[in-house]
């Protein structure tokens, strides 16, 4: 079986707090925004995860859109809280409290894939093994960072953000690599996202994009290219880095990087006015990129 994209990564429970207003609990996780932009975009795509099997359930929504799931079952399913101590929801606390664990290269099913996108949420999914495994089986791969910034203590499972020795191995290994400001600090050391995309390019890989709230960078070949975001609210701006990227590499699949930039910042710009995972089509896309002027 062929697919267009196939996403890697935890499905989770995210288990938020607030300060002053009620919290919630509901599944989560990079691959489940990601997985689903390309399905609603007309892409055939494929989920691999590990969780539980009483959870599996919390992938129906992905099947619905047409998303094919490959499950390998775990002892528990991935679980974050997420917790706000204050007004400022920038401030936060994050414990992984149950984590599905690590994948190992027989997790991936026997299919092929033009993309094969690695999207985390904490350093405790991807070992160096299993990316030099799918790399070695001539796997076509990108990686969203934050599977690697994102370390939880052993012991009291609190996440930190902090850099990774093994960046410039990780990206030499990719065809793509996605990422944020915060994260480009964290693993070059300059807030200027121009500066950070340039070096982190500088390690082996040739299209690196990265998110800000006002837009998303791109240095492919070595070119620079920004996108600004056109969106009139931001309730849905959770799952903002996800969608972009995912939207990006469906746009790749046929298109151009500069045509996939402009309707990664457009789609995405739709999918922050909405709470929740992107709900239009590809034409509700098209259209948002004829409004921003990107045609």
């Amino acid at each position: 079986m062929h697919y267009d994209i196939t996403f890697i990564g935890h499905m989770c429970y995210d288990e938020v707090t607030y300060y002053n207003k009620p919290g919630y609990i509901a599944p989560g996780s990079a691959v489940l925004c990601g997985a689903a932009v390309a399905a609603r975009v007309g892409k055939k795509v494929a989920l691999v995860t590990r969780l539980a099997k009483k959870d599996e359930h919390i992938l129906d929504a992905l099947k619905e859109v047409g998303v094919h799931c490959f499950v390998t079952y775990s002892d528990e399913t991935s679980w974050m809280y997420v917790g706000h101590p204050g007004d400022n929801v920038d401030e936060r606390e994050m414990i992984l409290k149950h984590n599905a664990g690590e994948f190992r290269i027989n997790d991936f099913p026997s299919i092929t894939s033009t993309f094969v996108h690695l999207a985390g949420i904490s350093s405790s999914e991807f070992p160096m093994e299993f990316m030099s495994g799918l790399k070695e089986n001539g796997h076509n791969i990108s990686v969203d960072m934050q599977s690697f910034v994102r370390q939880a203590d052993p012991l009291t499972r609190r996440v930190v953000y902090s850099d990774d020795s093994r960046k410039k191995e990780i990206v030499s290994l990719m065809s793509k690599v996605k990422l944020d400001i915060v994260e480009g600090e964290i693993l070059t050391g300059s807030n200027d996202i121009e500066t950070a995309a340039k070096e982190i390019a500088s390690w082996g890989c040739p299209e690196v994009l990265i998110t800000k709230g006002e837009g998303v960078l791109g240095v492919i070949n070595d070119e620079v290219k920004f996108e600004k975001f056109s969106n009139r609210s931001v309730v849905g701006r959770t799952g903002r880095g996800d969608t972009t990227f995912a939207a990006y590499l469906s746009g790749r699949l046929d298109r151009n990087a500069d045509w996939s930039l402009k309707f990664a910042a457009s789609l995405v710009s739709l999918k922050m006015e909405k709470v929740g995972p992107y709900s239009g089509n590809l034409q509700d896309a098209l259209d948002r990129m004829r409004e921003d002027g990107r045609t």
